[in-house]
């Protein structure tokens, strides 16, 4: 995986910091990471609105290693190449899962490695999962091992049908005690942190893999009892993560992900046919897209061995196991089918997302297979069928993408090469030879694919150097908002020393280190979004800046003072007549010398609010005095005659409580998106406590709990169970003595 990870960066060296990561995730662990280090456990940041809602996004809040990740990101100033030794590791570990699971379905060592090494390098993983979307890498790592450790809970350890091949042998420790490798604990570790990533593809496929394989080995073992263990343990695993989309789920009404529809609208479904490109290198898919309908990403390449090996199968010898095998099958074809399609089923959209789900099925069978089965007798025969099978990966290359025939050519004609190469190493230096190609190859692959994707279209090119985006960047105290679009900014314009230094996309404000709105969010809150015609990467509506300085018609007061807003930067792409325009009341115009290119800055007469009598925004009929404030809470001194309203500079986020001298009150909100409570007439002095807890966290704590003693129940039972079913001692077949070689080898 490291010659893997150095072929993709001498193609280019920002590949695994793009899109996605450099404007999502990278600043988050920065932003996350600080707050952990203050002590503080970040559910929820205020004044970042929309963004600041960390239960409802990809955080991964409740993951172990991904909160070890958060400390670190502080104290790393090249984000880029943190990014990079990251996404190694768990390519790594994503690569052994794959060679786990192999293994367990009696996979051949040699070619279980190549399967692992193959999905790190395949198409969407390579160009989408490994380069953008951290948490499709990370859940898919954790989920594949979950897949092995599954197996083998529910097989146990078995003696493998040939040297070099099958699952391990139960072995034999000192004093006769058998040493299993499998159990409970395994399967709900790997499932645990699959589900709290906080990503919920890997969370649904990590369901329909379970089914796959409780599935599977019904029909191979044609017991249903292990069906049971593992679906206790799956149970217990889940109620444990539950707490990880509680939140999101309890919230989802009020986000623009709060449908439970199913459509088609055939974006980013990919047609079956488009399996046949899965072993040319240079194919290019065609569906529909951000970039029309022709990729330019081979999103659908899986391993140049992957088609051709089918010619080298032993099929009749094949069959035999296909009980065994059922699971993968059942696996890839449920894959297979999810990819064409519906296009988006409630928050799960995009089919395409699921491609590195069928390359694993897909490798680990054609590997398991190949490894167990292969042969190269009747060479002729077989050397046509392989003929044949790169042809039509060829025809159907050239079909999607017609423009590019010659290459197509020369790509099928090194892919025949390739296979003939294999083959001959195989038939002279043996299997690992022939493997070790097979695994050497993917690397130049790599490389080209890459390197013919360049300039990549998804691309933001923010600066990987935290300190200096930090120097560039003006000193901005203070909450401040940004009016923007992302769409105007120039290819020119795309560095540190342009508007990277004075505008903020993403969760770019993050990473500097600033107090800005703009954020990244995939689950924005729908009624502050339309409010402020605000979209998930920060930018805004030409609008926006009216809407900023109009009266709210309950409060009649504007959304910068409802929002306790210190600073308004305006893109003067986007809003170029802005400065000869009146200045709003109580505000002016500041010079921010160097930066005038890019905004126009518009700062309080009187000075920066946002500290100001704590979150207090607007109090009708009430006198409200802020006592103290923390991200979660606000408490303020309250008295009101006649009754009247407080509103708070806080998101109506699903969680909010109050009590008003220790009883609970109702609470609601103002345009649907800020915090108010209406305090009682008579109140004197009384004490508000307004508190914001993530939707369900009793309940998903009771659950969690409840999933963790179950899980110790299961593992006592299961090692009771092994104890009782040891033998007394286990002796050497030829000696008649205690084997005591393989005992010491083993402690």
């Amino acid at each position: 995986m490291v010659a893997g990870y150095v072929a993709v960066l001498l193609a280019n060296i920002r590949h695994f910091f793009t899109d996605d990561t450099e404007s999502q995730y990278t600043s988050l662990w920065v932003g996350l990471g600080r707050a952990l280090r203050e002590g503080n456990f970040p559910v929820m940041v205020p004044e970042q609105w929309m963004s600041g809602n960390n239960t409802m996004d990809d955080a991964g809040l409740f993951n172990p290693p991904q909160l070890l990740i958060d400390l670190i990101a502080p104290s790393v100033d090249n984000v880029a190449l943190y990014a990079t030794v990251v996404k190694l590791i768990f390519s790594i570990i994503a690569a052994l899962g794959v060679y786990r699971i192999c293994l367990v379905y009696g996979g051949r060592p040699s070619w279980s490695a190549a399967a692992g090494i193959a999905l790190p390098m395949s198409g969407f993983f390579l160009f989408f999962d490994e380069a953008s979307w951290m948490t499709a890498l990370t859940g898919t790592a954790w989920m594949v091992h979950a897949w092995a450790a599954s197996v083998r809970y529910m097989r146990g350890p078995v003696a493998p049908a040939e040297p070099g091949g099958g699952s391990w042998r139960n072995h034999v420790g000192p004093r006769g005690r058998r040493i299993e490798y499998g159990g409970p604990i395994p399967v709900f570790v790997y499932l645990y942190l699959t589900i709290s990533t906080q990503y919920i593809f890997p969370a649904v496929e990590a369901i329909l893999m379970l089914l796959a394989v409780a599935v599977g080995e019904l029909v191979y073992q044609r017991k249903w009892q292990p069906v049971v263990r593992l679906t206790v343990v799956a149970g217990c695993a889940g109620l444990a993560g539950l707490l990880t989309f509680l939140p999101s789920m309890l919230s989802a009404k009020v986000t623009w992900r709060g449908t439970s529809q199913i459509n088609n609208d055939q974006f980013l479904t990919v047609p079956w046919s488009e399996s046949l490109n899965a072993s040319l290198p240079s194919s290019l898919p065609a569906f529909s897209s951000w970039w029309g309908y022709v990729q330019p990403l081979p999103v659908t390449y899986v391993a140049w061995f992957l088609i051709p090996a089918l010619a080298f199968i032993d099929w009749r010898r094949a069959r035999e196991s296909w009980r065994e095998l059922s699971a993968v099958a059942i696996f890839a074809i449920m894959m297979l089918m999810w990819t064409a399609g519906p296009g988006s089923i409630g928050p799960l959209r995009w089919p395409a997302r699921v491609l590195p789900m069928l390359a694993i099925g897909l490798l680990v069978l054609v590997c398991v297979l190949v490894g167990r089965y292969g042969t190269v007798a009747d060479p002729k025969r077989r050397g046509t069928a392989a003929g044949v099978l790169i042809l039509l990966l060829w025809v159907r290359s050239f079909s999607a993408d017609p423009h590019d025939a010659v290459l197509h050519v020369i790509a099928a004609l090194a892919l025949a090469g390739l296979v003939a190469g294999a083959v001959w190493l195989g038939r002279t230096r043996g299997t690992a030879a022939a493997c070790v190609l097979a695994i050497v190859a993917m690397f130049p692959i790599a490389y080209f694919q890459v390197s013919a994707a360049q300039p990549t279209p998804m691309a933001w090119n923010l600066p990987a150097q935290r300190s200096e985006a930090k120097a560039a960047f003006p000193d901005f105290a203070g909450t401040t908002i940004q009016l923007g679009d992302r769409g105007l900014l120039q290819p020119q314009d795309k560095s540190v020393e342009g508007a990277y230094g004075s505008l903020v996309f993403g969760n770019y404000a993050r990473g500097v280190e600033l107090d800005y709105v703009n954020g990244y969010t995939p689950s924005g809150h729908f009624y502050f979004g339309e409010m402020l015609c605000m979209r998930w990467d920060g930018s805004v509506c030409p609008d926006a800046y009216r809407r900023m300085f109009a009266p709210e018609p309950t409060t009649g007061r504007p959304l910068v003072d409802l929002m306790k807003l210190d600073r308004v930067v305006l893109q003067r792409a986007l809003f170029p007549e802005a400065p000869n325009q009146p200045v709003p009341e109580g505000w002016k115009w500041v010079d921010y010398p160097g930066h005038e290119r890019y905004i126009a800055v518009l700062e309080r007469v009187a000075g920066p609010i946002s500290t100001t009598n704590g979150r207090v925004a607007d109090a009708d009929d009430v006198t409200a005095t802020s006592i103290s404030e923390t991200d979660t809470t606000s408490r303020v001194r309250v008295s009101s005659a006649e009754g009247g309203r407080v509103v708070f500079s806080r998101l109506g986020w699903p969680g909010y409580r109050v009590t008003l001298n220790g009883k609970s009150i109702p609470i609601t909100t103002v345009a649907k998106s800020f915090v108010a409570v209406q305090v009682p007439a008579g109140t004197q002095n009384a004490e508000l406590v307004l508190t914001w807890r993530p939707p369900g966290w009793k309940i998903g704590i009771a659950t969690a709990v409840a999933g963790v003693l179950g899980i110790g129940i299961l593992q006592w039972l299961y090692v009771r169970s092994r104890r009782r079913a040891e033998p007394e001692q286990t002796d050497d077949p030829v000696t008649g003595e205690p084997d005591r070689e393989l005992a010491d080898v083993v402690s």
